[in-house]
């Protein structure tokens, strides 16, 4: 039994005006997400993922379909016992949502108290959750006091105070500076190996997903078009929207007048190579070609890492005949993609 079963689930909401037309944010989506999985949710604005998320700590009440937690489908379930669900769901926000009134202990401590749990036993977790986060020396700080990525740390600290199995993250580093988000993407790695927490991440961000999600589902107008392994939607996108998220990251041969200026600067043919961990590698391809004697240069792309397996997408100018050119490239051997860009 999957951790978070998502079985058709749709959102629709009112026409907002009358006469107006319903809107349906989430239309018909399915998703399997393993306990212990950090699971990935792309897509641009108004795709509906933020909507999504909603849906699945049971903040809203699904249209259709079903969501189950642990087995147990929450859309069926009244408000008291969905509370208790909630409990063993976190979550963490792109604004940080902390208390401004409140200290930094105070913050984390917020849902203990609204748990009824006993003083010294808060105490004790507060000061636990702190040092985990690396925050032990702001706990009588206030939020403002504090940096983003400070407070998204406490954030993150507030949401695994009742130890929940699920931590929600919606769009947790849009507001931050690159460096930053590197520090918060690393604590929530820790979240998950350390603590053995399920991670549901949503974000427009696809190195974010890159960084952290063992796998994906990229979401378009409300709907799931590609879900899969990070790395084989990275490596293998199917759909345009999926290719788009993937352009943003991994080095792909530019077109329009990018193009058009690596033509005008290179002479010979244009071919893209690429290659996963699991076939070939970039000092094969080159060996090959040295060794045909054909003569070539590396005009664009290069290796990228991906969750540590390397793909690597390169664009070489090959000048020659055409049987030579041929011959070169057969030499590579099996485990590569060749193809020619189109003139």
């Amino acid at each position: 039994m999957p951790h978070i079963r998502i079985t058709d689930v749709s959102k629709t909401y009112p026409p907002q005006r009358r006469g107006g037309q319903p809107v349906t944010a989430v239309d018909a989506v399915s998703l399997d997400i393993e306990k212990g999985d950090v699971f990935g949710v792309i897509g641009y604005s108004g795709a509906g993922k933020s909507t999504l998320v909603r849906l699945i700590n049971g903040l809203e009440p699904v249209s259709a379909g079903s969501i189950e937690v642990d087995g147990v489908d929450i859309a069926t379930l009244r408000e008291a016992q969905l509370r208790r669900v909630r409990q063993g769901i976190g979550m963490i926000f792109q604004r940080f949502n902390l208390l401004r009134s409140r200290t930094i202990s105070g913050n984390i401590a917020y849902p203990l108290e609204v748990a009824r749990v006993p003083r010294a036993q808060r105490a004790a977790r507060v000061a636990e959750l702190l040092d985990f986060v690396g925050l032990a020396d702001k706990a009588d700080a206030y939020p403002e006091q504090l940096s983003g990525g400070q407070q998204q740390r406490v954030g993150i600290a507030r949401a695994l105070a009742a130890e929940p199995g699920i931590l929600l993250a919606d769009e947790a580093t849009s507001a931050l500076d690159p460096e930053t988000t590197d520090e918060v993407l690393d604590l929530l790695a820790r979240v998950n190996r350390e603590l053995g927490v399920t991670i549901v991440v949503i974000t427009h961000e696809m190195d974010v997903i890159a960084r952290i999600a063992n796998k994906v589902a990229v979401m378009e107008a409300g709907r799931v078009v590609e879900q899969g392994a990070t790395y084989d939607v990275f490596t293998a996108p199917q759909t345009d929207t999926a290719r788009r998220f993937v352009r943003t990251v991994v080095r792909a041969l530019p077109d329009g007048d990018a193009l058009t200026a690596l033509r005008a600067q290179h002479e010979g043919r244009l071919f893209t190579i690429s290659f996963t961990d699991e076939g070939a590698s970039e000092a094969r391809v080159f060996g090959a070609l040295a060794r045909a004697g054909v003569d070539f240069n590396l005009v664009h792309g290069g290796v990228d890492d991906i969750q540590g397996r390397v793909y690597g997408l390169l664009t070489i100018a090959v000048r020659g005949d055409d049987a030579a050119v041929r011959d070169a490239l057969a030499s590579i051997g099996g485990g590569v993609t060749i193809s020619e860009v189109a003139a």
